[in-house]
């Protein structure tokens, strides 16, 4: 897959002039915010949520910039049409700087990466760390600890690592959501405790739509055992099941699980097809 192109402020540019400046001190700071989005059949999900997220992100830290909401979904729409590539990711790149007019935003192509579909039928295996994020609810660059926590996550052949709050609740992923359910009773942690995903937001619609009792509380890690099934949610694996935790390990997606899948899918459908 060749990526050519990139969006700068609102403009196309050939992707070679995708660069930032050593001497940028707000990215080296990490005084920036992001989204990724992702593109199926030219169609770009969400991507008034993602944006609207991107603003308020960057509201949470201060950053001021000279953008809109409805100039990027129209620039970035423009980028797609022009890369000519019907499926890939995209990161949105907000980065701060002294002055407003000299903020920079940045949309570049990604090739993407979808989870293989045995994890789907089998679920996936996660660790959990000690760690609360400083500003839950804004998507930053200050990514060290969920990047270092990863790793080790990858190293171990696990898809995720979950966050622990200091009663050893667990509270989100480095790069999902996380949900345990009992029958068609849902729990996730309370939203002004996460980073409240795009897809999360969608998911918990889909699933009260469907007649899920979807309840927001934490989880401490000693009652997981009470759930039937765990799952995560993110933009690039949609609703993930999950088989193990640490050294706990969770029968394969219940019924309940599974028709939540469908119901989710079905939905992205329809957001395609609209």
């Amino acid at each position: 897959m060749e990526l050519k192109y990139f969006l700068k402020n609102n403009e196309i540019c050939p992707i070679s002039e995708a660069v930032i400046s050593l001497f940028n001190i707000e990215h080296s700071y990490g005084f920036g915010v992001y989204e990724n989005v992702r593109v199926k059949n030219s169609i770009p999900f969400f991507i008034n949520d993602h944006v609207e997220r991107l603003f308020k992100s960057a509201e949470a830290i201060g950053l001021e910039h000279q953008f809109t909401e409805d100039g990027i979904i129209k620039c970035t729409k423009q980028l797609i049409e022009k890369l000519e590539i019907k499926t890939l990711n995209l990161k949105m790149l907000l980065i701060g700087a002294k002055e407003r007019k000299d903020s920079c935003l940045y949309v570049l192509p990604l090739s993407p990466h979808f989870p293989d579909e045995k994890f789907y039928r089998d679920g996936v295996k996660t660790i959990t760390k000690k760690y609360e994020r400083w500003l839950p609810q804004a998507k930053t660059l200050n990514m060290l600890p969920s990047y270092i926590y990863y790793s080790e996550a990858k190293k171990n052949n696990c898809y995720d690592v979950l966050f622990l709050d200091k009663d050893d609740c667990i509270i989100e992923g480095s790069r999902t959501n996380f949900f345990a359910m009992t029958g068609k009773t849902i729990i996730t942690a309370p939203e002004e405790r996460v980073l409240s995903g795009v897809t999360r937001k969608h998911v918990i619609t889909v699933a009260k739509k469907n007649g899920y009792d979807v309840q927001e509380k934490t989880i401490a890690i000693n009652d997981l055992k009470k759930y039937q099934s765990v799952f995560l949610t993110s933009t690039s694996s949609k609703i993930m099941p999950v088989r193990m935790i640490d050294k706990m390990e969770f029968a394969g997606p219940t019924k309940e699980l599974k028709e939540l899948i469908k119901n989710f899918d079905e939905y992205l459908k329809s957001q395609e097809a609209a």
